[in-house]
């Protein structure tokens, strides 16, 4: 019998026989209670059931370790499709991958009511008792074609997605088996920590055109406790939702004759949008910036010109036309394709909704001379910036339509690259901490070298990329290099912020960008009287108010800090009698600048405070007869502290400095020491 030798993850190496399989040497190794799902050979995740038939370096893949995560999740969306079809047998699955909270499984199928998952939930459980062994199959192209002739979702992906001749593999549980290069788990008892929540519709491979689907989504953990500890989370985060939250604190609104994705800003949350704007402003001034601004729409010409256009076509509103040409071409009989083709040669001229504004930043640079003595040039904008996302993408404020960017573009030499990318950073970090976000990693998004979707000099993305990862080194903060991350025209440095429940957030963005300086012919006068290419920095902090605004409603629970909230201070009388001294209160806190709302009404005190704590202000002002006589107020916190008898002009100073100083906390209603 032969020998193979296998390396272990600790460096040593143990000899077994030939065949022996992945699972046996991980349990050899690390014990029958190894919590592992599957195995790395040789650095690729295989089942447990991969034979070792020469030499290799094999170590367990955990379940709760990212990797093994995926497999679990990825293994429990064939269950749910195996539940779905033992319940609904005219079903055709089509496609089910993990993702990252979960997994998802789109059927061609009637519609069904949300109330059925429990059913399906119930039949997954069963078939997760029945133990069933998840074996790996070899198949041929014809043998696939004959085992899915059934089914013309798969015999679509075969078609598209597989070699011809190369055959594939299914994985089989009982009777039912799916399409799928694995690995998974080896048996379904692994995945009986399953929850089903919710459902949705979908388009086949996201097409509205095509077929339209039943999306059933779920959950999975290794253990019971696991599952039991996400569940909490998401109940947590159903509370904090900040579409729910935003209609009930009244601070945006959506309207479907104004249009999907269209934030409409009210009043109280214009307060917050602005209270940042005003907060970055400052910072920006700080650092040299110059606010511009820039129109809505453009050429096509300019966005043909910066790559924008056609290459991200699909993501962007359809340009618009003039009216003489679209008659003049309907009545050529012009059909729609030609017309896009047309406009994507550049023979028919047209206007875009902005879909970024640099292209626009880069005119206002280039309207001028410019001397290195000029550089560098920071240029900011509140830019509002359209994107055409598919209906079923979009969600409340975190992914729209239409949004305002923090957004700034600075001209530099390659000489000030590490400072103003350190700049720009610093921006960012002061953002966070203000807010009280301090849980945050770093992606150093990098171009994929077999892409061909980058635009540029090789040698200057080598620069570029060189600059982000030397800034992004110096924080000294966790960071990851990804590569097929970066933008088309540079690579770029992404902020990934965790909330209080967990959560990861994409917010802040900064972008190195030789690319787009060339492609304008963008020049300065050097020190040597030569003409220079300047570099570009994109930076945006928020990232998009929209989405900003949206993730600090949830991470905040709408409880916002007091500069930040819409108002500050909500004042109620105990009875008529005690409005006098309550306007004279309001008029006090007005003259302060403080955001206020009186409630002065007949209504009973108790009843008030139900009604204003809804609103969720940082502070409730009760005014009764010992504040009258006395020319004080009593205070009472969101946090349900209360302080009696503070002087009016002691009140008014106290909360100015709360205000001023941006503090985080509720420092006029401190909750009670926890010291002896």
């Amino acid at each position: 019998m032969s020998m193979v030798d296998i390396t272990l993850p600790d460096g040593s190496v143990n000899e077994y026989s030939s065949g022996i399989s992945a699972g046996e040497v991980v349990e050899d190794i690390l014990g029958r209670k190894h919590g592992c799902l599957a195995a790395e050979v040789d650095g690729v995740e295989r089942d447990f059931s991969f034979p070792l038939a020469s030499d290799a370096a094999v170590s367990g893949i955990l379940a709760d370790s990212p990797a093994g995560m995926h497999i679990l999740r990825h293994s429990a969306a064939h269950l749910l499709a195996q539940a779905v079809m033992e319940l609904y047998p005219g079903a055709n699955p089509t496609i089910g991958p993990a993702i990252e909270r979960g997994f998802y499984y789109d059927f061609a199928m009637p519609p069904i009511d949300e109330s059925e998952l429990k059913a399906i939930q119930k039949k997954m459980h069963e078939l997760a008792r029945k133990n069933l062994a998840v074996e790996r199959v070899e198949c041929s192209d014809s043998e696939l074609s004959e085992l899915f002739s059934a089914n013309p979702y798969k015999l679509e992906i075969i078609a598209d997605k597989l070699e011809d001749g190369g055959g594939s593999t299914i994985y089989r549980q009982g009777e039912w088996y799916d399409l799928c290069l694995g690995p998974h788990v080896a048996s379904t008892s692994k995945l009986m920590n399953v929850r089903l929540t919710s459902m949705s519709s979908a388009y086949w491979r996201g097409d509205q055109s095509r077929e339209q689907l039943v999306r059933i989504y779920g959950l999975v953990e290794p253990t019971k406790e696991a599952l039991k500890s996400t569940m909490s989370r998401i109940e947590e985060a159903k509370k904090r939702d900040h579409r729910k939250l935003g209609r009930d604190l009244q601070l945006f609104h959506i309207d479907e004759e104004v249009g999907q994705g269209l934030i409409l800003w009210t009043p109280r949350g214009a307060v917050i949008r602005q209270e940042l704007q005003d907060f970055i402003s400052v910072e920006l001034r700080r650092q040299g910036y110059s606010q511009v601004f820039t129109p809505h729409i453009g050429k096509l010409a300019l966005y043909r010109r910066s790559g924008h256009f056609p290459y991200y076509q699909e993501s962007q509103y359809p340009p618009l036309v003039e009216r003489e040409l679209m008659s003049k071409l309907a009545d050529e009989g012009c059909t729609c394709g030609e017309l896009s083709n047309l406009m994507g040669a550049g023979e028919i001229e047209g206007y875009l909704l902005k879909p970024m504004n640099c292209p626009h930043h880069i005119k206002i640079y280039s309207s001028q001379a410019r001397s290195y003595r000029d550089l560098p040039l920071r240029l900011s904008e509140f830019g509002t910036v359209y994107r055409w996302e598919q209906s079923g993408e979009i969600s409340g404020m975190t992914r729209v339509r239409g949004f305002t960017q923090d957004d700034a573009h600075l001209f530099v030499t390659e000489e000030q690259i590490a400072a103003e990318v350190l700049g720009c950073i610093e921006i960012v970090q002061i953002i966070f901490g203000t807010l009280g976000m301090t849980d945050y990693r770093v992606r150093v998004g990098m171009r994929d070298q077999d892409s061909s979707k980058y635009v540029g000099d090789s040698e200057k993305w080598d620069k570029a990329e060189a600059a982000c990862l030397a800034a992004v080194e110096s924080l000294g903060v966790e960071f990851s290099e990804e590569p097929g991350e970066a933008a088309f025209y540079g690579p770029k440095i992404d902020f990934i912020v965790r909330d209080v429940i967990g959560r990861e957030w994409q917010l802040g963005t900064v972008q190195v960008d030789y690319n787009l300086p060339e492609r304008f012919e963008l020049e300065y006068t050097g020190a040597d009287g030569g003409k220079h290419r300047p570099v570009m920095i994109h930076r945006a902090p928020f990232g998009s108010m929209e989405r900003f605004v949206g993730v600090l409603i949830e991470h905040f629970a709408g409880k916002f800090p007091t500069w930040l909230s819409p108002t500050q201070v909500h004042i109620i009388t105990i009875s008529e009698k005690h409005t006098e001294w309550a306007d004279e209160v309001t008029a006090a806190l007005k003259e302060a600048g403080v955001r206020i709302e009186s409630d002065t009404s007949d209504a009973t005190i108790g009843k008030k405070i139900r009604t204003h704590r809804k609103m969720q202000p940082p502070y409730l002002l009760i005014i009764g007869d010992e504040e009258v006589a006395n020319n004080t107020v009593s205070l009472r916190g969101r946090n349900n502290v209360q302080r009696n008898g503070i002087p009016l002009f002691d009140f008014v100073a106290e909360l100015r400095a709360e205000i001023e100083s941006k503090s985080a906390q509720l420092n006029l209603t401190p909750p009670p020491s926890t010291e002896d």
